[in-house]
């Protein structure tokens, strides 16, 4: 049997979300009969919690880089590129593949550094848009293009996520591929036979609406909207419930303005959860209303539920979202769209129900896990390929 291909995955941290629950899914289920996969990660903020730890997971090649984290910090910045380098070394990797921004910059110069044959990296979406000032971003754009042309190949979880990248001039459309996420699927594919657990635990009745956002407590995500919107839908269904699952930094600034707005008792924040298929399934929409997205997580697992989405327009979702037939969007920002198309789909439920049917259909088998895992394999199969001839 030929050597195994030496596999080292980076990600700058595995808080609850998209790109940790990508990487941790490669670094299980890639052939180990052909991969000798490490994952490398930094450390989580307080509150942002540990993919890990709320899946009660364990993986065996696992190198923590504490320096590595979410924020910039040049100090700790070159502790991690150093740390970076000499793991390399001693782990001699034919493929090295990074994920999110920071460790898609410290990952890619500590490869270049230690001539890693095969370089490759994944945009989850991108962090400019939305995110700093016009000066920083420009800063950023630059950095970017100059580790794409240094960068075997370019991935995004989305194609409009890829258009985006490719007119800040980041890449080339021959080197930059789309490549969408790949999620286990099924718990939301079979979730019907825990109808009801989430309602008895809220103390509300079968028949109450209950609108829900999975996301993290952060800016980018726009809770505020939500809540919004919430407030719209609250004067005209003046029954409905609204369900906020996840936590972070903004979760006492969000509960005061729910105050603020009139919604207490109305509006639940659930934290984080493990047990996502049985609150999807008492939900009967599913709102994100994010200011930039790659492919979202959360709206792919309320389809594989059947359940209705209506979200904002904003990156990859467009590309997950047929606005009128597996969901609704609306424009970002606008807290009336969005509570109308909620107030519509509550108004109509055989509508709805068509909708969580399309959008099962959109989702699964497509962004399966099993479709990610042959993807990449066949990714890998190509690039060492081109590296042979």
């Amino acid at each position: 049997m030929s050597e195994r291909i030496r596999l080292l995955r980076v990600i700058a941290r595995l808080n609850i979300g998209g790109p940790a629950l990508h990487a941790v899914l490669l670094t299980e289920r890639l052939d180990t009969s052909r991969y000798s996969s490490t994952l490398v990660t930094g450390s989580e903020e307080a509150t942002e919690g540990n993919f890990l730890e709320l899946q009660a997971k364990r993986l065996d090649r696992l190198e923590m880089i504490p320096a590595l984290g979410r924020n910039i910090r040049a100090g700790q910045d070159a502790v991690a590129l150093a740390q970076l380098v000499r793991l390399m070394r001693r782990v001699r990797p034919d493929i090295v593949h990074t994920h999110t921004a920071k460790a898609g910059t410290l990952g890619r110069i500590a490869a270049l550094i230690c001539r890693v044959p095969t370089v490759v990296h994944t945009y989850h979406g991108h962090v400019l848009h939305g995110y700093f000032s016009p000066s920083t971003t420009r800063f950023f754009v630059a950095i970017e293009r100059w580790l794409a042309r240094r960068t075997h190949r370019l991935l995004a979880v989305s194609e409009r996520v890829r258009q985006e990248l490719l007119a800040m001039g980041i890449g080339t459309p021959t080197r930059f591929e789309t490549v969408p996420l790949g999620l286990d699927l099924d718990p939301f594919l079979r979730c019907e036979s825990l109808r009801g657990q989430l309602r008895r635990e809220l103390a509300v009745g079968p028949h109450t609406p209950i609108v829900g956002i999975v996301a993290r407590l952060v800016p980018i995500k726009a809770h505020e909207l939500f809540l919004a919107a919430a407030a719209e839908i609250h004067r005209t269904v003046p029954e409905c419930r609204f369900a906020i699952v996840g936590d972070g930094e903004r979760r006492r600034e969000l509960e005061e303005l729910t105050g603020r707005l009139g919604l207490e008792g109305r509006v639940h924040f659930l934290g984080w959860r493990g047990d996502l298929d049985r609150v999807y399934v008492d939900l009967d929409v599913v709102a994100l209303t994010s200011r930039n997205e790659g492919l979202p997580v959360s709206l792919i697992e309320a389809m594989a539920a059947a359940r209705p989405v209506v979200a904002t327009s904003v990156g990859g979702v467009p590309d997950l979202v047929e606005d009128g037939i597996s969901g609704r969007l609306a424009p970002p920002g606008d807290a009336r769209a969005l509570a109308s198309a909620i107030v519509g789909l509550l108004a109509d439920p055989d509508r709805a129900r068509a909708m969580g049917g399309a959008g099962r259909k959109r989702v699964y088998p497509a962004l399966n896990a099993d479709r990610l895992l042959a993807d990449i394999d066949d990714l890998y199969t190509r690039l060492r390929s081109e590296k042979s001839r």
